[in-house]
This record gives structure tokens, C-alpha cells and sequence, in this order.
């Protein structure tokens, strides 16, 4: 049985299904996301707690020792390892890579909320994130200023530049570092506080009551009702410096007389320059499956929208953009393809010496690679530096299969057969060799489809890109060139009609030589 038997009789049919595979693959190429590394989920989540003005050592016994022993229990964590600084924790869990990162972090959060009443009186409860170096901001912004305080430039980057990005397609999350949030700070004098009778958690606790906007109640009339709304909320440093801590001997103490009552930063520790200016930094990241060009092209063209609405003062400026290096890697890997498939037309060329026997197996390489980027969309991969390399790599395998049916279909055509029955003859021979060889390169790269750890995960995706441009190889190879083979090449007698003085000189040669 000749499976290309069905495909050269029907060239037309043919021929159409080979622009289908063309068509699909250029749509998918359209889509497929851009990346430096494949999408892969690290099994691997962090957990941050922070406690303000606690040394190291109480860190450790107080925060981290006691969330290590909730996390401890967890199943399915392989290691954990924990850093404590002066006011932080960070605790590294890893998990097994079968362990769905969902189901980790809802472990996480049992954790964190079954040693919640062991742990001291922090701030803010523990938070966790997953770590993923793809989840790296893709883009960084500068935002400064000479004249505004950098606690204005903050809340500017909040509210007006951060929310702007956070609106465009495939933008993730906006985060900003690098600056304090605007506070206000009480510094409470201590021998006041005494004489008054006082300490700090009467100052922490009537501050907390004093700036809570808590429901007032309503006037209910006979026919009417009103609710009565104010806003019990403190704005600024003199709001606070007028709360009431006490009443001692008839009369009112205020925080302005315990304490000095300030405007000033969060975190008066945090700061960032750039330009030898401070700075507030915006830091971007994609959302998974996104352009990370597209993404960065779409925040830069939309900032000078976003500055002409900010004070003159500020200037917004790129800071860094990971993109560059991804562009270049990308563009060296599709120059390098390119440069492949070139090279393999021209090897083809040196060898044959015949423009019809060359373009056949040429029209399969680009074929079979662009075929693939139409089931890389549907596997839901990305171009990036590794499934472009499978894509080079490929540009010598794939023109192996053609050149095997062109080379058997040639040998019936040296011996007199028509370019038809050669094109029968030839492919249906060699049809089971082209099967039994595109088997067998695929049954190399199955190891790399169980290699554990994240390593194995990111050559996953290089071998199964391989693996469909060799499949799509083989199928063109089994019905396209044996149909272009019957209509393009000719017989060995015509062949030997239209030789030039220069090929048969050269032939002559050779056959003295190798007699």
C-alpha cells in the first residue's frame, strides 16, 4: 500500500492542503506570545512578615521559628529556608512539582492563619507570594521630581500613573518600591506620657478609635428617614495633633501635648535614586501569556499621554526594560533560523545540482517549521529563546525526509520510468523508511520529556517543538514531495537533453574518476 499513493493522484487537493497548513501556521505565529523562557510554574512560594523595630533575634523566636513549625506540617513541601533581618522575615517553601501551586497556597494561608494567635502583634498579618522568575517586572519606570516632596510623587504614581498601565491589554501587576507612602508619625515623649499617667498603648489605642469612620445612625421621622453621615477620618498631622487622649483635673490632653506629631513618610528608611534624584520606581509586570514586546511597546507609546497630565515638575523616564535583551536573543535565535534554512537550500543545491530537485526538499523546511507554530498556539507555547533553538535545530532534520523520497524517486527516473510512475514507485518504497526514521528521532527526545525538576519543565517545551516540526516534516514529505516530484522533475533522458557543456564536462570527470 502507497500512502502518498492518494496525494499525487490528486495534486489539486494537494496543493490546497499544504497552503491550509501554511495559512494556520502564519495565523498562529500572529498569536503566539513573545518570552525570554517558557511559561512554567515554579513550585515555589515566599512568605514575607514584617515587625517594625524588632532586632534579628526576636525576629527569629518571635515571627519566623513560629511559622516554620506551622509550615513544617504541611504536606508535599520539600524545603524550606528562612531569612530574619531587623523588622523582616522571609520564609522559602519549595514544593513538589506534582503539587498544584494552588492548592500550596491555600495550605500557606492555613498555616499562616493557625499561627496567627502565636504570633506577636504585628502590623499587617504575614503575606505570601508565588516566586517565578517570569513574573519579573518586564518594564521599570523612574518617576522624580526637583520640587515636589517624594512622598506627593508617590501618591501621584498611585493614583494617576499606576492606575493608567494597570488599564492596557496584557499588563499585569503595577507595583511601586523605591519610595515611602505619605504618614504621619508620632513621636511620643515618654516622661509627658508618665506624668499624665499614661503609656503608649492608650496613645496606639485612641488614635486607632479617633481615625475609624464608623456608622452614626439616622433620624427617623414620621414620614422621612435620614441617615447621618460625617466622615470621622484624619487627613493630616494637625487632625491628629488635636485628638483628646485624656481628661485629667476637667481638662482635655491632647496628643500635641504628650507627643510631637509630624508629616512625614511610612518609612523613613526606604528611598531610590535615579539620575542622582530621588525617585519613585513603577514596576510593571506581564500578565501570563502576554506579549511581553507588545506589552512594553503599549506602556512606552502611552506616557507622554500620562506625563502631559502630571505637574510640570515631574518626569517620567524608563529606567530599565528586560525587553531589550529579549529582543536581541530573540532576533539572534531568527537570524540563525533563517540562516539554517538558507544554508541547507544551498547544500541542497551544491549536491543535486538540479533548481526543480532543490526546491522540493527547500519548500519543506519552511513549510514543516511554520506548520508548527500553529500547533505551538494551541499547546499554548510561547517564541522564546528555547523553542526558537528547537526550531533551528529542526531546519536540518526536516529537508532529511525529502531528500530520502526525492533521492529514491530520482533512482526510478535514471532508469527510464516517467516522472509519474517514478513518483509512485519511489514514494511507495520508501514510505515505511520515512516513517520508521521520523519514529525513531522522536523516540530521542521522549527523555527529555521526563526530566524532573523545573529543568525538565523548560526542555519540555523544547522537545515537543522539536517533535511536531519533524511530524509535520514527515507528513509533507509523504505528500507534497512525491506530488511536486510527478509534476516538476523530468525524465533522465530530457534531463540528459538540457545539460550544459559545463555539467556534462564536470560529469565526464567524475565518472573517469570514480572508474
Amino acid at each position: 500500500m502507497n500512502p502518498s499513493a492518494p496525494f499525487i493522484l490528486r495534486p489539486v487537493a494537494t496543493s490546497l492542503l499544504m497552503i491550509a497548513i501554511m495559512l494556520v501556521g502564519l495565523a498562529g505565529y500572529r498569536f503566539l506570545p513573545l518570552s525570554a523562557l517558557p511559561q512554567v510554574d515554579y513550585p515555589t512560594i515566599q512568605v514575607q512578615s514584617f515587625y517594625p523595630g524588632a532586632s534579628p533575634d526576636v525576629m527569629t523566636t518571635s515571627v519566623t521559628a513560629i511559622l516554620e513549625r506551622q509550615f513544617g506540617q504541611m504536606p508535599g513541601l520539600k524545603e524550606m529556608s528562612s531569612v530574619s533581618s531587623a523588622g523582616s522575615s522571609v520564609v522559602t517553601l519549595q514544593f513538589d512539582l506534582n503539587l498544584s501551586l494552588d492548592v500550596a497556597e491555600q495550605e500557606v494561608q492555613a498555616a499562616i492563619n493557625a499561627g496567627g494567635s502565636l504570633l506577636p502583634q504585628l502590623p499587617s498579618p504575614p503575606v505570601y507570594a508565588k516566586v517565578n522568575p517570569a513574573d519579573a517586572p518586564v518594564l521599570t519606570l523612574a518617576i522624580e521630581s526637583t520640587t515636589l516632596p517624594i512622598t506627593t510623587v508617590q501618591n501621584l504614581a498611585d493614583t494617576r500613573i499606576a492606575q493608567k498601565i494597570s488599564q492596557l491589554a496584557g499588563v499585569g501587576l503595577v507595583s511601586i518600591s523605591g519610595a515611602p507612602r505619605p504618614a504621619v508619625r508620632v513621636q511620643a515623649n515618654l516622661q509627658q506620657l508618665a506624668s499624665y499617667g499614661l503609656n503608649i498603648d492608650d496613645l496606639r489605642t485612641t488614635i486607632s478609635n479617633n481615625n475609624s469612620n464608623a456608622p452614626k445612625g439616622s433620624f427617623d421621622g414620621a414620614s422621612q428617614s435620614y441617615t447621618i453621615n460625617a466622615n470621622d477620618q484624619l487627613q493630616n498631622a494637625e487632625d491628629y495633633a488635636n485628638i483628646v487622649i485624656a481628661y485629667r483635673n476637667g481638662s482635655p490632653v491632647h496628643l500635641r501635648d504628650v507627643a510631637k506629631v509630624i508629616a512625614g513618610a511610612e518609612n523613613d528608611k526606604l528611598a531610590s535614586w535615579a539620575n542622582m534624584t530621588p525617585a519613585v520606581l513603577l514596576n510593571v509586570q506581564r500578565q501570563p501569556g502576554a506579549n511581553v514586546i507588545a506589552v512594553v511597546d503599549s506602556v512606552k507609546q502611552i506616557l507622554p499621554q500620562i506625563e502631559s497630565g502630571l505637574p510640570g515638575s515631574i518626569k517620567v523616564s524608563v529606567l530599565t526594560d528586560r525587553t531589550n535583551t529579549i529582543r536581541a536573543s530573540v532576533a539572534d535565535v531568527q537570524f540563525e533560523l533563517l540562516l539554517a534554512v538558507v544554508l541547507v537550500v544551498l547544500v541542497i543545491y551544491l549536491f543535486l545540482r538540479n533548481l526543480p530537485a532543490t526546491f522540493i526538499p527547500s519548500l519543506s523546511v519552511p513549510l514543516s517549521i511554520v506548520g508548527t507554530f500553529a500547533v505551538m498556539y494551541l499547546l499554548g507555547y510561547s517564541l522564546n529563546n528555547l523553542s526558537l533553538m528547537a526550531l533551528t535545530i529542526s531546519a536540518g532534520f526536516v529537508v532529511d525526509d525529502a531528500i530520502v523520497m526525492i533521492e529514491n524517486i530520482t533512482r526510478y527516473l535514471e532508469e527510464g520510468d516517467t516522472p509519474f510512475e517514478a513518483a509512485m514507485k519511489g514514494s511507495g518504497e520508501i514510505a515505511f523508511t520515512i516513517v520508521s526514521l521520523t519514529i525513531s528521532l522522536i523516540a530521542v527526545l521522549i527523555p527529555l520529556l521526563f526530566m524532573q525538576e523545573v529543568v525538565g519543565r523548560l526542555f519540555r517545551e523544547f522537545a515537543v517543538t522539536l517533535a511536531i516540526t519533524i511530524l509535520i516534516s514527515a507528513v509533507v514529505s509523504l505528500t507534497l514531495v512525491p506530488m511536486l516530484c510527478a509534476k516538476l522533475l523530468r525524465s533522465h533522458a530530457q534531463e540528459e537533453k538540457n545539460q550544459t557543456d559545463f555539467q556534462r564536462k564536470v560529469e565526464g570527470y567524475y565518472q573517469a574518476f570514480i572508474n
